[in-house]
């Protein structure tokens, strides 16, 4: 039975993020500019999570993190979250959308790659708030990783197809996000999958 903290950190983190859709918008020139689009069906799958900036809400996780998208024939996201703890499993399942403001073309391509997610319960969805930003910067060759962030650059992820990247395809990342601006000693490998 997953834990049911992650739920609860998620909806802190969206609620918070929320927070942050009245600021400025960014500037083309910004670090954070999504893609100009975002194929979602190729996007769809599993992820492993292979970095991030460390967050409040995902601090009980130890390793093995995945987020697997599945697309809903309404054009919206399933999210499932998932990450082993001390305790078990943590499991949580939201819902992403396209941004307010972009394009949703035929194919189900979006236009800039700017999603918005949340984990609150399904009943509650229709609020205003709660929505966080979930912005696609660069995807690699063949999709193999993926970088997100958002417009205040205080959230960060590396996914991958696979569960580690080789050296050649973590310098790529590295050098992405030195030239997007990132500080890369914030940044926190993912721990090597301990099975499950």
């Amino acid at each position: 039975m997953p834990n049911s903290t992650l739920p609860r950190r998620l909806a802190v983190l969206l609620l918070a993020l929320a927070g942050t859709a009245h600021a400025s918008p960014a500037s083309p020139a910004s670090p954070t500019t999504p893609l100009p689009e975002l194929n979602l069906p190729a996007y769809m799958g599993r992820w492993h999570q292979v970095a991030l900036v460390p967050n409040r809400f995902q601090e009980q996780c130890l390793d093995s993190t995945t987020a697997t998208y599945t697309l809903l024939e309404d054009g919206r996201v399933r999210v499932l979250n998932r990450c082993r703890t001390k305790d078990g499993w943590d499991e949580t399942e939201g819902m992403a959308r396209p941004r307010t403001g972009t394009q949703q073309r035929e194919g189900s391509v979006v236009a800039p790659a700017s999603l918005e997610v949340s984990f609150l319960p399904a009943a509650l969805r229709w609020l205003p708030v709660g929505w966080g930003k979930y912005d696609v910067l660069q995807l690699g060759p063949q999709q193999q990783w993926a970088v997100v962030s958002e417009p205040t650059q205080q959230y960060l992820w590396v996914l991958a197809r696979t569960p580690q990247l080789d050296a050649e395809q973590w310098a790529a990342v590295e050098a992405l996000l030195r030239e997007r601006g990132f500080d890369l000693g914030r940044l926190k490998r993912e721990a090597p999958p301990q099975g499950g």
